[in-house]
């Protein structure tokens, strides 16, 4: 089977555990998957030796191959199982393909700063709601697995203040808290950061009362990277479930069905609605909405447009001042074109923190909400978008395809700068190896 080794509190293990589970259910996985908790244990004994990563998910694959990041691992594992696909063919749905990959990035780069910002700041002591005890016991059940429940609480009590400071951590920040504040989180732009997410939350309530996944009827890759900021963090930590739950019974509704737990009212890819017919036979039919299925004709619907916005409103000038800001990095004296650079996106990397804070080389300035402030650049976001750029020219090989997605980007704000992103990437461009990342030798 293909081993899958996560937290139920990690914010990408939802999105890997979800799509293995649509997949398995749906006859796609081969020799289906094992969640195992990834215990510290585990982590050093076993993760880190054979991925050379102590990053959660993992998938060890049948053959005992590894890998690591939840991208690769939908791109590896849709590779060797292709059916159902979670994404539409580049041929003859370039708009609904290209839109899943958009929100992908967005959901995994851009929404991550607000649901880590709900956690931890709901974890500080002095809130009247406060939920770090629910986080200490769902921290302590991987550092100490085996033991009573007090005991597990107090593992990770004591983890929080050894690796986060969090008794202080607005005086002090460390751990996620200083990268929350490399991230360009600061008391100045919390309340924009907030306004993020409120508003993409009020989009996807709206969206989800018309239809139950993101494409239509049938979950699809933007389904799944929605799953990470939307369940771990949002859905299942206390306060922030209960405003969700409260405001959003529609958004909960769909991070069940999603996710495939808890699930028997929220009309799920895995269930059948019955009536009974003119001889009083069962007769079944899709529990979902649009038939089971996307969206014919590649067509994107009304109610998803506006996320689409959020994308090119808020994170694209980020992204796009990002690649300048790194262009100019690996052309500088400080770095050696092949050289390693900073690795994923959640603190600035050990040994470049120089140049991931304060005003260092691999920051810069950005907006949100009319607030400005200063944000490290994260390469990893550049390998992101590399993947965009492979599928917007599969996208648009064919006339009619690069039309289609000309016309869905048009009314956009600035939406068609993104038909330039292969020049946009000249000079910037990255490779990955596993969990670290490299300028890429060849330039271009």
């Amino acid at each position: 089977m293909y081993r899958l080794f996560s937290w139920e509190h990690s914010y990408f293990s939802g999105k890997a555990r979800a799509y293995l589970r649509y997949k398995q259910c749906r006859g796609g996985l081969g020799p289906g998957f094992e969640d195992v908790l990834a215990t510290a244990d585990l982590i050093q004994g076993l993760l880190i030796p054979r991925s050379g990563s102590n990053t959660v998910p993992q998938l060890e694959t049948p053959d005992g191959h590894w890998v690591q990041d939840t991208c690769e691992i939908i791109d590896f594992v849709e590779a060797a199982h292709p059916d159902p696909a979670i994404s539409p063919p580049a041929a003859s749905a370039p708009r609904q393909r290209l839109a899943g990959y958009l929100i992908e990035l967005l959901a995994d780069e851009w929404m991550v700063v607000p649901a880590f910002w709900e956690r931890w700041f709901f974890s500080e002591a002095g809130h009247d709601f406060n939920h770090r005890s629910f986080n200490e016991q769902q921290w302590g059940t991987v550092l100490a697995p085996g033991a009573p429940g007090a005991a597990r609480r107090a593992a990770g009590a004591a983890f929080f203040e050894a690796a986060f400071g969090i008794s202080d951590t607005r005086d002090h920040p460390r751990g996620v808290y200083a990268g929350l504040v490399q991230l360009g989180v600061t008391q100045l732009t919390e309340p924009a950061w907030q306004a993020s997410q409120h508003r993409i939350l009020q989009l996807l309530e709206a969206h989800f009362g018309v239809h139950d996944y993101v494409l239509g009827g049938r979950p699809s890759l933007a389904d799944f990277a929605l799953l990470g900021p939307l369940y771990a963090h949002l859905y299942r930590d206390a306060v922030a479930g209960f405003a969700l739950r409260t405001y959003f019974p529609l958004v909960c509704e769909w991070v069940e069905r999603t996710n495939a737990e808890g699930c028997l009212n929220a009309r799920s890819y895995n269930q059948r609605l019955y009536t009974l017919g003119r001889d009083g036979e069962l007769v079944g039919h899709p529990a979902t909405s649009d038939g089971g299925e996307w969206l014919p004709d590649d067509a994107i619907p009304d109610t998803l447009l506006p996320l689409l916005g959020v994308f090119f409103d808020e994170m694209w000038p980020v992204l796009c001042s990002s690649l300048e800001v790194l262009r100019a990095f690996i052309a500088s004296d400080s770095h050696e074109l092949g050289a390693e650079l900073p690795g994923k996106t959640f603190t600035a990397t050990p040994g470049f923190e120089e140049h991931q804070s304060g005003e260092g080389a691999l920051t810069h300035e950005f907006e949100l909400g009319g607030v400005r402030a200063r944000r490290m650049v994260m390469p990893y976001q550049v390998w992101m978008l590399q993947r965009v750029a492979d599928e917007l020219r599969a996208c648009t090989a064919s006339s009619k395809g690069r039309a289609s997605i000309a016309a869905l980007l048009a009314p956009l704000r600035n939406g068609a700068s993104l038909l330039e992103l292969d020049t946009l990437l000249v000079g910037c461009r990255v490779r990955k190896q596993g969990g670290r990342l490299f300028s890429e030798a060849r330039g271009a």
